[in-house]
């Protein structure tokens, strides 16, 4: 049986509301998940995917845009590896994520910090990353956002599998449900004029870098350059206070 740590149950003074904390922080990204995963389960089962792959590729891989990757690459009859490279370039920003996320994780145990570790998205780790910031959020928590937001994951794509004969493709809105997520969380982020600028300096170098770099490394590169022009311009503006 698993038992907390001292670390882990730093946030037991409130007694169990750490579940309900973490479901109520949680709801909209669950809510969001189910067009996106019923379009997920659609278009892979137009691509002549199992009902039971598409649930085994959401426990396992857990990523909504490296899946979508992997099931138009099967469709257009992509190699294994050349599926596997991409989905891991693409992947690559959960480095970046699971670096910034750390500093609020610190003491753990290594078996909490894998299941934690599983669970990152762009939008648990947004939610997260904001709470934090407040205050009073801790890691039961952040990691209930994380599970909860897995759970109607794979139940969304797995119902999108089942019944996707029955939905056609771009119903309901479900082909801009993703780019509707990430502009809002996006607009979560915006606290000040260091975020608004590092926003626009990623939007910028990822259009540009797009236009002239083949291949997907625009979005790893635009994230780390965009990320480092942002903190040498927040400490020159403390500096210059």
């Amino acid at each position: 049986m698993y038992r907390l740590n001292a670390k882990e149950k730093e946030n037991l003074p409130d007694s169990r509301l750490w579940f309900r904390d973490g479901a109520i922080a949680s709801w909209p990204i669950c809510f969001g998940y189910i067009p996106i995963g019923l379009a997920l389960g659609v278009l892979a089962n137009q691509a002549g995917i199992p009902a039971w792959a598409v649930t085994m590729m959401s426990i396992l891989v857990f990523a909504g845009s490296a899946q979508f990757i992997c099931v138009a690459m099967l469709a257009a009859g992509a190699s294994i590896w050349s599926i596997i490279f991409t989905t891991f370039v693409v992947n690559l920003r959960h480095f970046l994520m699971s670096s910034a996320v750390a500093v609020h994780l610190s003491g753990l145990r290594r078996l909490f910090l894998s299941f934690f570790a599983y669970g990152i998205t762009d939008e648990s780790f947004a939610v997260n990353m904001t709470h934090f910031r407040k205050g009073k959020w801790g890691p039961l928590r952040a990691i209930t956002v994380n599970q909860l937001a897995n759970l109607a994951w794979v139940m969304s794509t797995t119902c999108g599998a089942l019944v996707g004969q029955f939905i056609p493709t771009g119903a309901f809105g479900t082909d801009y449900a993703l780019t509707a997520m990430f502009l809002a969380l996006l607009l979560f982020q915006l606290h000040n004029a260091v975020y608004i600028l590092t926003g626009l300096t990623a939007l910028g170098i990822a259009v540009v870098w797009y236009l002239f770099i083949p291949g997907d490394s625009y979005i790893i590169g635009s994230s780390i350059s965009a990320a480092t022009l942002g903190f040498f311009f927040k400490r020159y503006r403390e500096k210059h206070k």
